[in-house]
Formats: C-alpha cells, structure tokens, sequence
C-alpha cells in the first residue's frame, strides 16, 4: 500500500477525537484488507508524522492525547483561532461545577455523595451539567457501600480540553491548594487536603 502515513494523517485529521492505534489498524484493514499492520509498525509512523509537523512551516502538530492522537494547532496560532471561534464568549462552567469536576478529577472514581462530602453542599446540578458537557462519565457503582451509589470519572473529552495524556498528569496539589491562611469558602479543608496527589 502507498502512501500509508498520508493515509494515518487523513484518519487522524478527520477524527473528532483522539484516534488509538487499534482503532488506525482497524481502519486501514477495512479499506485495505490485504495490509494488516502491527502496533508497532503504526507508533514509528505516527512518530513519523510528529516529527514532520514539528517543522515550523505547519500550523498543526500531532500530540497524544487521552491515550489516542490528535492535531492541534500550535500554542503560537491559538490567539488567531480563539478570534475566529469567538472562544472569549462560551459560556464557562461555575464555580460549583469546577469545584465538583476538580474532585472527580483528582479523586475519581468518585459517587456524588463522596463529592457532597468535601464540598459540604448538593452537587445534583453540577453533576448534571458536567455529564451533559461529556466531561465526565458513569465508571460503575460503589460496591462496598449501601445502594451501591453511582460512581463517576473524567473522560477523554476532559482530557483533550486541557491537553493531558492522563489524570497523572495534572499538577500536583500541593502547588494548587490553597494555604491555610487562604479564603476556603465553601469547602472543608479536612477533606480536601485528603485528597489524593496526582504521581
């Protein structure tokens, strides 16, 4: 088969979201039946086109994303696609929500009564929201508790918007808690500070 990185790139390109490997082999076997390439084989080209739109002549580079990959456009052109999207006028999460996602994200899998706990308020509506966002998802049900509560996590939509590979990679929480002296309305500062760090 000829030209199989143009074929990776237009694959990757066209995707919503971050494209796995498997899912790049599936796809070219399906087209090109007789052409199964291994894992590896598509990781060194997929390595290939990175190095390739490194090159200060694209305005895109491929990055992995979520645990699949993605193009972006580089940091230098977002302040010229900001403009274009009108990005400064998307309606932002509240502050509950950030509250309840930052929980989820840094603690997940997590029930909402777990983030109830922290944030001593109702977190219904932010769940709600952050659900309809796609930013988190169903990831099962607490067995070890009474009702077996609804547990949640991040999802790869999450991951993609703040550019990450995994929760790992989040800061650590020492450099974003805030310090004791500092105004922690709203929250119980027992709880948070039990929350796990990112490694």
């Amino acid at each position: 088969m000829e030209n199989i990185h143009q074929h990776i790139e237009a694959i990757v390109f066209s995707s919503e979201s971050a494209v796995t490997i498997p899912e790049i082999a599936e796809t070219l076997h399906k087209v090109f039946p007789e052409t199964l390439l291994d894992h590896a084989t598509i990781e060194q080209m997929l390595n290939d086109i990175a190095t390739k739109f490194s090159s200060d002549i694209y305005a895109f580079e491929l990055r992995v994303i979520g645990g699949g990959y993605q193009f972006f456009t580089k940091a230098v052109f977002h302040q010229t696609v900001a403009a274009l999207i009108g990005q400064k006028d998307k309606k932002r999460l509240s502050t509950s929500a950030i509250e309840t996602l930052s929980i989820i994200a840094y603690r997940g899998p997590v029930s909402k009564s777990d983030c109830e706990k922290i944030r001593g308020v109702n977190c219904d509506y932010s769940v709600e929201k952050l659900l309809e966002k796609e930013l988190i998802e169903v990831a099962g049900r607490r067995e070890d508790q009474p009702g077996k509560p609804v547990i949640y996590r991040v999802t790869s939509t999450f991951l993609d918007y703040f550019g990450i590979n995994s929760t790992n990679e989040l800061p650590k929480l020492k450099d974003v808690l805030p310090t004791p002296d500092d105004n922690m309305v709203g929250t119980q500062p027992e709880l948070i500070s039990d929350l796990p760090q990112s490694e």
